[in-house]
């Protein structure tokens, strides 16, 4: 059964008992009162008065009309039968209807015609009663037929969509979605199996790309690893044949970043810039005296102007500090190109390093965007870069439990480096 005929259907119905009903009221009964007997029974009572006063009895007729004779006084004298008038107040609101009884011009009584139109009504009421419980009774049956055939086409198979959703959200592909053609949405339920089908070929794609990345990855670090291994070769060499201090110092930095490089070409086995999640943080105790050996590795073109970093130990991996660093200082060469200030100071439990440059900086609204994966400000048009520099810095600095803001000076740009001190 299809819905629109069902629906069709029971408005039909709904619509013929509407109509039944009007009618059964229309044709609802009304007492009527005859003229013909009426008179005939005014007359024969009026002849016979004195007669009906003697014996308080009605003359006998063959009409079923019911009715009283009653004096000037409203006082009754007879009845057709008992009860059936009490006064005339009474009668008034019954609508009885009142006759005059007449004879040579004189008003002897009246005649009071019962109106039985109320114990019509309800005898007729049961009627009412029986049509209307009956045709509720239809309505109901038809709705709950309705209902089940709605729960059978419509809720049922929502129901198992709505199961089938949970999987697909819990990642679950495995799980196919019964298709029922005999129902409305049984074209439905095909189009998302096959949904699931190209879901499951995507998902497999997507770990067959991810796999080929990380072989990828794999293969690039050991290819550039090998020059990597002829640089730091070399760098030894001439550290060895050197001519005087500056140079050896120099080369010393290029052995330092090689040895670095090295390091994060070992992370890229285990993790990329997008699942900075899987970079491990090893937090140990670390003497503050190493910060300037970690800053001056980091200022390879001796931008940073002499400061002091008082005596205490802190918390830190050495490695991501160290990484931490060449980001911060390395942002400042490429977006300011000014020398750098490094302040320090201690703030309820940190080493607090302030870190300044002398450039435009970025305007004050987009400071609270820096820290965010791959954002970049106005002033890095024509710059490369990905916007990863401060995302990372931060999440390192986070993992070992310190702190990194960013605000802007008058005269430049400041991060501000909160180191934890060790207990």
């Amino acid at each position: 059964m299809k819905i629109k005929p069902l629906l069709v259907f029971a408005l039909a119905l709904l619509a013929v008992g509407i109509l039944f009903l009007l009618y059964l009221l229309r044709t609802a009964p009304v007492a009527q009162l005859n003229p013909v007997q009426a008179n005939d029974i005014v007359k024969t009572v009026s002849d016979n008065w004195l007669q009906v006063l003697d014996t308080a009895s009605l003359p006998e007729f063959p009409y079923e009309l019911e009715y009283a004779v009653v004096d000037l006084k409203s006082q009754l004298i007879a009845a057709t039968r008992n009860g059936q008038y009490e006064s005339f107040n009474h009668a008034i609101r019954n609508r009885d209807t009142l006759v005059d009884i007449e004879k040579d011009g004189q008003i002897l009584g009246k005649v009071v015609f019962y109106n039985d139109t109320a114990a019509l009504w309800k005898s007729y009421r049961t009627t009412l009663v029986i049509a209307c419980t009956s045709f509720l009774v239809l309505l109901l049956a038809i709705s709950i037929s309705y209902a089940a055939y709605l729960n059978h086409t419509i809720l049922r198979p929502f129901q198992k969509m709505r199961r089938f959703a949970g999987n697909i959200a819990a990642g679950n592909l495995d799980v196919p979605l019964a298709i029922d053609r005999s129902n409305i949405f049984g074209v439905f339920t095909e189009s998302f199996d096959i949904m699931r089908e190209q879901l499951h070929l995507a998902r497999e794609s997507e770990r067959k790309a991810n796999q080929s990345k990380k072989e990828l990855v794999a293969s690039l670090s050991h290819d550039i690893k090998t020059p990597l291994a002829s640089i730091k070769a070399v760098s030894e060499l001439m550290l060895v044949t050197a001519g005087n201090e500056r140079s050896a110092e120099q080369l010393r930095t290029i052995g330092m970043k090689a040895d670095q490089i090295e390091t994060l070409l070992t992370n890229l086995f285990h993790a990329t810039m997008k699942e900075l999640q899987e970079l491990t943080v090893t937090v140990a105790e670390m003497p503050s005296k190493a910060l300037p050996d970690l800053i001056r590795n980091a200022d390879y073109e001796s931008r940073v102007i002499p400061y002091h970093i008082p005596d205490c130990v802190i918390l830190a991996d050495a490695p991501r500090l160290q990484q931490v660093l060449d980001n911060l200082i390395s942002n400042s060469y490429k977006y300011a190109g000014t020398a750098i200030a490094i302040s320090s100071s201690f703030d309820d439990g940190f080493l607090v390093l302030e870190i300044t440059d002398y450039g435009d900086g970025v305007p004050f609204e987009e400071l609270p965007l820096l820290p965010n994966k791959y954002y970049r400000g106005k002033n890095a048009d024509g710059i490369s870069g990905y916007g990863l520099g401060l995302y990372i810095s931060s999440y390192l600095t986070e993992k070992m439990l310190g702190e990194l803001h960013v605000k802007k000076q008058t005269d430049g740009f400041t991060v501000i480096l909160m180191l934890r001190l060790a207990e």
